[in-house]
């Protein structure tokens, strides 16, 4: 193989590319307004699975003889089905969505880190730092909670104003958050409500 042949490729397989583009692109658009808005959300670790083998089937797709475009296509609505009955599986069977999903887990509670979670997650305490770093935490005791999420990103919940104890429901350690919720003050979901509007 020449150099410039390296560089260049020849005509009819940079037209083919563009054309696979085009058509893949379409059918993606297609399959993305049956499925809905879930498509590319990271609402489970199984969501993110089906978006990497979603970016996966397309590359293949454009940048190879094989699979054919078709195939690339087939493969691509298999997908969106496999999503689109997962999620509805998920939604009518609370067992099925334990059994697929992994459970919320709490690392921090309050300023003190659950170094125990910690290593169920498999997260260092640098890891933890950085998150809150980035979260723009600048002393521990602005923490109220941190959860590292079905999808594996990290909540970084500070202590700003009243929060309601329902949204640990399903994160596991949440019963290490009693002592920390009491200290804040009491949640009025009317109040909240109002504030908003």
């Amino acid at each position: 193989m020449n150099q410039s042949s390296w560089l260049a490729g020849d005509l009819g397989s940079l037209i083919g590319v563009v054309v696979s583009g085009l058509v893949i692109y379409a059918a993606l658009m297609l399959f993305t307004r049956l499925v809905g808005l879930r498509s590319f959300s990271k609402m489970s670790g199984f969501d993110f699975a089906i978006t990497v083998a979603l970016g996966s089937v397309i590359a293949s797709t454009l940048l190879n003889d094989k699979p054919p475009l078709v195939t690339g296509i087939v493969g691509l609505a298999v997908l969106y089905g496999i999503q689109y009955k997962i999620a509805r599986l998920r939604r009518s069977w609370p067992a099925f969505a334990r059994l697929i999903d992994n459970e919320p887990l709490l690392l921090m509670a309050g300023e003190r880190i659950l170094d125990d979670h910690l290593t169920m997650a498999r997260v260092t305490r640098d890891d933890l730092r950085a998150k809150l770093r980035l979260a723009g935490v600048t002393h521990p005791s602005q923490v109220l909670a941190v959860v590292m999420e079905t999808t594996g990103d990290v909540a970084v919940i500070e202590r700003r104003e009243s929060v309601d104890p329902d949204l640990f429901s399903g994160v596991r350690g949440r019963e290490l958050l009693a002592g920390v919720l009491a200290e804040q003050p009491t949640f009025d979901a009317r109040r909240q409500t109002s504030r908003s509007a």
